[in-house]
């Protein structure tokens, strides 16, 4: 949540990543897991940009380390698609689905369908209101305010301010409820314009109108863009407006390809506020593991980010999300839903 992959359209199985002996079992693990052949799906709303790109990567790799038979839906950002792809998922037989990102209402009834059919379901970063299928996140509310603090931090409680935002996706309007308290407590902030989309490119249409907002209100000097997508969007409007050197851009999310935009010379992205997105999968995926075997992962499982800035990266010699990994304590792994049986993957990267 940035190219939208050559070719892509409807989905991408994956295909079966099992092998050797994993294929027949995990030993000491309990059903279906001692026996092998566990099918799952991941069926995703976004999937354009580094993040979602890692998340399904990690994903693939605890997968890989389960012996798991695992098939992957890249979303177009359609809701009519990802119904669909859960449809196909269901159909393929599997024993578990992550649903990732997406419109509630939109595939609220199929997820249903899905658990009326036995098959267990947790979700990423949206929620269906159902008590039988577990959430998966990152911690929005934490997101933000660590970010939004290192913008008060550096630029102080009086500024003009821009805001990147899209209604209707759950981190956002999480995001978005931190950066409403902020102003709240801090009424010398003046929001200036608010702008953003997510489509099919969403850094360019971004920038178009970052541009255009920018030229419209050249006193802003603090935009607040709550995903990485959104962040690379205003970086390149200031450029086109010729403001880069006048705002600071304080966002969410990380990539190599972020982490190497934050480091620019005289970039106005000067931080962000994260988890590993490639952990995140692994997490969802060891989640939907331990339903499938019977056991409880927790209703919300939600893994801690940290605050990750310019002068940081710097300073420490960071250039790649590996660097945040052997760098950044806790970047690199989480001990959400785990258990004995549960192989841990081999790196995370």
């Amino acid at each position: 949540m940035r190219h939208l992959k050559a070719g892509l359209f409807g989905f991408l199985i994956a295909g079966a990543v099992a092998g050797g002996a994993l294929a027949d079992g995990i030993k000491g693990a309990p059903p279906p897991f001692d026996k092998g052949g566990v099918k799952i799906a991941l069926v995703s709303y976004l999937s354009q940009g580094d993040y979602f790109e890692a998340y399904e990567a990690g994903v693939a790799r605890q997968a890989k380390a389960l012996g798991v038979d695992l098939h992957i839906f890249q979303g177009k950002q359609d809701a009519a698609l990802q119904r669909e792809q859960i449809e196909q998922a269901i159909s393929l037989g599997v024993q578990g689905i992550i649903v990732s990102h997406g419109q509630p209402e939109a595939v609220k009834d199929v997820i249903q369908k899905a658990l009326d059919a036995g098959i267990k379901v947790v979700v990423k970063d949206i929620d269906v209101g159902n008590p039988k299928v577990p959430l998966v996140s990152q911690s929005d509310h934490e997101i933000a305010q660590q970010v939004l603090d290192e913008a008060l931090s550096k630029n102080g409680n009086k500024f003009d301010a821009g805001y990147v935002f899209v209604a209707g996706f759950r981190p956002l309007e999480l995001r978005g409820e931190v950066w409403a308290d902020v102003k709240r407590a801090n009424p010398g902030i003046e929001q200036k314009a608010v702008w953003g989309a997510v489509d099919s490119n969403t850094a360019t249409t971004v920038a178009s109108q970052t541009a255009a907002a920018l030229r419209a209100h050249p006193e802003i000097t603090v935009v607040f863009a709550p995903y990485d997508e959104f962040a690379r969007g205003v970086k390149l409007g200031a450029s086109e407006a010729g403001v880069a050197d006048k705002i600071k851009v304080y966002s969410a999310d990380v990539s190599t390809a972020d982490i190497q935009e934050i480091r620019e010379p005289g970039s106005p992205w000067v931080a962000t506020s994260a988890t590993n997105p490639a952990v995140v999968g692994e997490v969802s995926l060891r989640a939907l593991a331990l339903l499938i075997a019977g056991q409880d992962p927790g209703k919300i499982i939600e893994v801690k980010p940290h605050l990750i800035t310019r002068d940081e990266l710097v300073k420490n010699d960071i250039k790649t999300v590996q660097d945040l990994d052997k760098k950044l304590p806790g970047f690199g792994q989480s001990d959400l839903a785990t258990a004995p049986w549960l192989a841990a993957p081999a790196q995370t990267q």
